[in-house]
């Protein structure tokens, strides 16, 4: 009884939700998903890898390394956590707002591809500022507005496989775009630790590579996502404008009826700061604690070797799932991790 009536006050808060926010019509939905082929899953995904490589070239090597030269010893940690914290919240606002802009947006190329693209082309004027800086506020501001105009393209591309990939084959969409996220990660501890790790480290090549591969992954996504131009679509009040009402509903989430969700937002709130912990200070610990020769190298094979990890483990992983839960394979995981984190 309980049961049925929680699943009845949720479907009729989705239906109010989705009564307010912005939809695809079924005519568009229709002609989005028409003639959907199996290279899509990549076209449509490609610009993950480009951004995948670009910020896990930039947190644990690029930023860092660019520091030591702008912030005394005694101070670096202080100055990179702040930056990257400043940053977050930058992405955290930014990337549902672009999300919700994106689905009233009205122009040729669609809904998402012009944020996308947009966003990009902001991000290398961003990426140019920072390898230039010669202050570390100078590296702060151009950091922050990174974080801004690369999640103008996040908040809209997130879109992409709602829109334009058929139900029954959203998880394999899905999936594709996780294994080039991961792929990001493998590639930037290879080529960016290697560039940001030789006598001289070559930052400018390493941005200029980095610029390259979004500008790559980007082409294939706005070439090859088949969107609809929503230009010449009919004009909609609920589509003309996104206002607070709209934002709020898009962000509003009732956690006092949903305390599930609110205790599994609070336990990957807790593993991400473990694993980030790591994952962002790796480098200033691998130079200082462990006093490594090449810090910038060892980090990205220290990177390598987690991207390869969790490729690997992501398919077993989903079946013991099934055989043992989510919830006694999660404890494991996490008793594994906290292991690994006391070892280090």
């Amino acid at each position: 009884m309980v049961g049925n009536r929680r699943r009845e006050q949720d479907s009729a808060m989705d239906r109010e939700r989705c009564d307010v926010l912005p939809r695809l019509e079924p005519g568009e939905t229709a002609q989005a998903c028409k003639g959907y082929r199996w290279y899509h899953n990549i076209t449509l995904n490609a610009y993950w890898f480009g951004s995948s490589f670009m910020w896990n070239s930039l947190h644990p090597i690029i930023l860092p390394m660019l520091l030591l030269s702008l912030t005394s010893e005694r101070t670096k940690n202080t100055g990179y956590g702040l930056l990257t914290f400043v940053g977050l919240l930058v992405a955290l606002v930014v990337q549902p707002i672009s999300g919700a802009l994106s689905d009233v947006t009205r122009h040729r190329l669609g809904r998402r591809r012009p944020w996308i693209l947009l966003g990009t082309l902001l991000d290398l004027g961003c990426l140019a500022g920072l390898v230039v800086a010669q202050s570390y506020w100078a590296v702060a501001i151009s950091y922050v507005l990174l974080q801004l105009t690369s999640n103008l393209a996040h908040g809209a591309g997130q879109g992409l496989i709602p829109d334009l990939v058929p139900q029954g084959k959203r998880g394999v969409a899905s999936g594709i775009k996780n294994l080039l996220d991961m792929l990001g990660v493998i590639f930037a501890g290879l080529v960016t630790g290697r560039l940001m790790g030789g006598v001289p480290p070559k930052p400018f090549l390493a941005t200029g590579v980095i610029a390259s591969i979004l500008v790559v992954g980007v082409a294939i996504t706005v070439v090859g996502s088949r969107e609809v131009p929503t230009s010449g679509a009919a004009k909609d009040p609920r589509r003309a404008r996104v206002g607070l009402e709209e934002l709020r509903a898009l962000l509003s989430v009732d956690f006092r009826g949903h305390r599930d969700y609110a205790r599994l937002l609070l336990s990957r709130y807790c593993v991400y700061v473990g694993t980030y912990s790591v994952h962002s200070f790796a480098l200033y610990y691998l130079q200082d604690a462990l006093q490594v020769a090449s810090p910038a190298i060892v980090a990205g094979q220290l990177m390598m070797a987690i991207g390869l990890s969790i490729t690997l483990s992501t398919w077993p992983a989903g079946l013991l799932s099934e055989r043992w839960g989510r919830k006694g394979l999660s404890l494991a995981a996490c008793a594994i991790t906290a292991l690994g984190m006391g070892l280090l």
